[in-house]
């Protein structure tokens, strides 16, 4: 008799990564433990928040959580969140999306796919949104283009520049044009914020695809990107299938991006903090009194 499993749909390979893993949080699981998909080192789950979410053995880039990279850039205790009540509800009566809703909720911690605030960096005053990689990756739906919109009419308001992290999946299908309506809208909000003369700084995380790529992920002053991040709209499996083409090496990765001139700068999570901050203080920013 064959197995359950024989018939299960085979892992992407094409599109897998060392940099797309993701350690389970702490007390999640009781798991301590979890093994680089790169090198294939055992690391201690506290050793690897501690080293920024990076192996200490290869350098291969973990995925981070929202607040852990709010965490990471902003000043101490100075982030305040904004638009916490914006979440996503069932308008399409999707099936079983309010269980996965509930699934990612859980999972995440988080009431919705990104997290919205301001905060200072370096004394300097800005907005700041970070994606949630374990909120159905970071997918957008209608709550999510809500608060990246809200969060830029804010910023356009108050005259303060503009720091996104992105990760995303894409569009989240489970609310149909709904979802794919959130392009348009946060686009819109994006260039009233560059018509009022402020400086948005976006910076694309692994991976940064579909509808979010599409819209606001690419419409920086300046796009910074994390070495080894996947960006594009489709993903390089679809492409060449479609093309019937080998792609070439690396592509859509960040440096390939970097060398056709679609991202400024790669720069690491340790170097982070310190080169917004002098993007910020270049562009005119001024620390608060």
């Amino acid at each position: 008799m064959l197995g359950k499993g024989i018939f299960k749909k085979p892992k992407n390979t094409l599109e897998a990564s060392p940099f797309e893993a993701t350690a389970k949080k702490p007390g999640a699981s009781g798991e301590v433990c979890v093994k680089c998909p790169a090198c294939r080192t055992a690391l201690f789950l506290g050793d690897l928040a501690a080293n920024g979410r990076i192996c200490p053995r290869c350098g291969a880039y973990f995925r981070m959580g929202a607040r852990e990279r709010l965490d990471s850039v902003c000043d101490a205790d100075s982030f305040e969140e904004l638009f916490s009540g914006v979440v996503s509800g069932d308008p399409l009566r999707f099936p079983d999306y309010e269980n996965k809703l509930a699934q990612a909720r859980a999972r995440s911690g988080e009431p919705e796919a990104v997290v919205c605030g301001t905060a200072r960096l370096g004394g300097v005053p800005m907005a700041i949104f970070a994606m949630e990689p374990e909120f159905m990756l970071g997918s957008m739906g209608a709550a999510l283009g809500e608060k990246v919109t809200l969060l830029f009419e804010q910023a356009t308001l108050n005259r303060l520049p503009v720091v996104g992290f992105t990760v995303s999946g894409g569009a989240r299908m489970q609310e149909g044009i709904l979802s794919l309506m959130q392009m348009a809208k946060t686009s819109g909000a994006v260039r009233r914020h560059g018509d009022a003369g402020l400086l948005y700084i976006c910076v694309l995380t692994d991976p940064t695809t579909g509808g979010v790529t599409a819209s606001f992920a690419m419409q920086g002053d300046i796009t910074l990107a994390e070495p080894g991040a996947l960006v594009g709209f489709a993903g390089p499996r679809v492409i060449e299938q479609t093309m019937r083409q080998k792609l070439p090496e690396r592509f859509q990765r960040a440096e390939f991006l970097l060398e056709k001139g679609f991202v400024d700068a790669i720069v690491g999570r340790r170097e982070m903090k310190q080169t917004l901050s002098l993007l910020l203080r270049l562009h005119g920013g001024e620390a608060a009194v």
